[in-house]
């Protein structure tokens, strides 16, 4: 009779436990989606004045005068898409052979410390990036890369616009070259960390009937890890979409657009880091609000984009299974 009370006791106190876990979990889901919503509310109410006098035409204007009141998304809206697009072309190839070679090709003995390397790498400050862009990587850009870029490329008939101008060191193509640098090892390790979990059998086996290291990567390694490295893509994205200390170093901060890819330019996040602390006036202020409203957007935006791709994918492959 005193082992079955002790035991209902027990039991009562394990389903107090399951009832307060539960409740616990539960609260921090929607305590994220409740900060995520507050957010958004306070960015909305912020850039309310901004967007009553400017409308959508804030979208498409390229003017930034804080003298007249004339203020435009278009320069830094362009500024970091196009700065996040060369990141990522930059990238994708680099962090690949990173990836591949840290799993397939490197020696056991490399691996580890390599491997190691490459997430310190990830643990640098953007700042510190942004130091080294400006200081070290920008004088040599402008005196030794830059003038061939202009000799070679920017001679071509169709692209040699894109990469026309002075060679001044600090642009939309250096920005986007340190992004690069700063996403490679995010990109890197995801893609290493699902390149491992492929089972050795299915690599043996592709081996035993005379493939080649690149149709193993290929035919095997890659379809079978397509999520993870899509998601880790979409990782290494949303660090450049919102990367503000290293491009504001290097990207010149100038509002204006150019088609020349090696002219300064400007981002949301460099623009709100350079005038935030000295906007003056309500709709000044304003307008940098809805900047970064716009800045959410579009990350979310890339973000839902990637995860109804990823998705698609998961279904994909349950229907070929």
């Amino acid at each position: 009779m005193k082992s079955t009370l002790l035991h209902q006791a027990r039991l009562k106190q394990q389903i107090w436990l399951d009832m307060m876990f539960r409740g616990l979990t539960r609260l921090s889901a929607f305590g994220v989606l409740a900060l995520l919503l507050a957010i958004i509310a306070s960015l909305v109410m912020g850039s309310m004045p901004a967007i009553e006098a400017f409308g959508f035409h804030f979208l498409v204007n390229p003017e930034w005068n804080p003298v007249t009141d004339e203020y435009g998304a278009l320069v830094p809206i362009v500024g970091t898409l196009v700065t996040s697009g060369i990141a990522l072309l930059i990238a994708i190839p680099v962090s690949f052979g990173i990836a591949i070679f840290l799993t397939e090709l490197s020696p056991r003995v490399l691996r580890r410390p390599l491997g190691i390397a490459v997430e310190l790498l990830a643990g640098i400050p953007s700042i510190i990036y942004g130091m080294w862009g400006l200081f070290v990587f920008a004088p040599l850009f402008a005196d030794h890369i830059e003038p061939w870029i202009n000799d070679h490329i920017g001679a071509m008939p169709v692209i040699g616009p894109f990469f026309a101008g002075p060679p001044m060191g600090i642009g939309i193509l250096t920005a986007g070259i340190i992004l690069a640098i700063m996403v490679i090892p995010f990109i890197a390790s995801v893609m290493r960390d699902v390149f491992e979990v492929v089972p050795p059998m299915l690599k043996e086996s592709a081996y035993g009937v005379g493939a080649t290291t690149w149709e193993v990567v290929m035919k095997i390694v890659l379809p079978y890890t397509r999520i993870g490295v899509v998601g880790g893509i979409m990782l290494g994205l949303g660090r450049a979409l919102g990367e503000t200390m290293a491009v504001t170093f290097v990207i010149g901060n100038a509002h204006e657009l150019s088609q020349s890819l090696l002219m300064p330019g400007n981002s949301i996040s460099s623009a709100l880091a350079n005038e935030f602390t000295e906007a003056v006036g309500e709709l000044y202020t304003s307008a940098l609000i809805e900047l970064g409203l716009i800045l959410f957007f579009i990350t979310f935006v890339v973000l839902t984009l990637a995860r109804l791709l990823l998705l698609k994918m998961s279904k994909r492959e349950g229907k070929s299974t």
